[in-house]
């Protein structure tokens, strides 16, 4: 569409100031938090006396900050939700960064159980990994979304490991007992990640715990696996006791501890 200018002709000073003018306008209805780069340049201006005359000119460039990857906007978490660290090892922890990406430094470290890590509302999108902008004990940063969750409902599953196992499980020790829940719970087809949580200590019983990671459920993200051993009469080997079950949901939960 043209627009009928009412005058007849523009100063060479007058065009260039409308085309900085515009520029600007552009650059400004881009806004966001990703890296922008703009460029001003000072129109020339010149200086004339008898003696002698100046001509000068000046290109400036600005680097605005921003953050790698894309936003996303997945409906979850929301800002104040509280999420739990899963899939983490007993002996390792989930790096908080200042951006997103596996590169970026490190502002704090939490425990593979922390369950108070809360959601600040914002997602970003980078190749092959999701990360979520998170607030633990006064710090902000970014967390790998794999490796948090929504804490659910605890239940006894003792009676369901049992009758997937067709007899009461046992095992020398109280690992290889909790790897052998893990599996008996674990997806085949998506394959389940199976990761010690918590090492096993022994006492009147045995004690281990292990996340299965990945079921195949948008929903369930996984399961928690508090696993309790009876040692044997005698002192080598133990029995399953039983197996309690955290539900770690992917979306949110529901006030009852179910998966939304």
């Amino acid at each position: 569409m043209s627009t009928k200018n009412p005058r007849a002709a523009l100063s060479g000073s007058h065009l260039l100031f409308l085309v900085v003018l515009v520029g600007v306008a552009m650059v400004s209805a881009c806004g966001g938090d990703e890296s922008v780069t703009t460029t001003s340049t000072a129109p020339e201006s010149t200086s004339t006396s008898a003696a002698s005359t100046t001509s000068t000119s000046s290109s400036t460039t600005t680097t605005l900050p921003g953050l790698p990857g894309e936003p996303l906007d997945l409906g979850f978490p929301k800002a104040g939700d509280v999420l739990g660290v899963v899939g983490v090892a007993f002996d390792d922890v989930l790096n908080v960064r200042a951006v997103p990406g596996a590169d970026a430094a490190v502002v704090a470290t939490l425990e593979p159980l922390a369950d108070d890590v809360v959601a600040l509302d914002r997602a970003r999108q980078l190749p092959g990994t999701i990360w979520f902008e998170v607030q633990d004990d006064g710090v902000t940063g970014w967390v790998n979304s794999s490796f948090v969750a929504y804490l659910g409902s605890v239940d006894d599953v003792t009676s369901l490991v049992v009758a997937q196992a067709g007899e009461m499980p046992a095992a020398e020790t109280m690992m290889a007992l909790g790897r052998m829940v893990a599996e008996i719970m674990a997806s085949d087809d998506p394959a389940s990640e199976i990761v010690m949580t918590v090492a096993p200590t022994v006492g009147d019983l045995g004690e281990v715990t292990y996340d299965v990671i990945g079921l195949g459920d948008d929903a369930v993200g996984g399961m928690r696996l508090h696993v309790f051993g009876q040692p044997s009469e005698g002192g080598e080997g133990f029995t399953l006791k039983s197996v309690e079950s955290t539900t770690l949901c992917g979306r949110g939960v529901t006030e009852d501890g179910l998966c939304i």
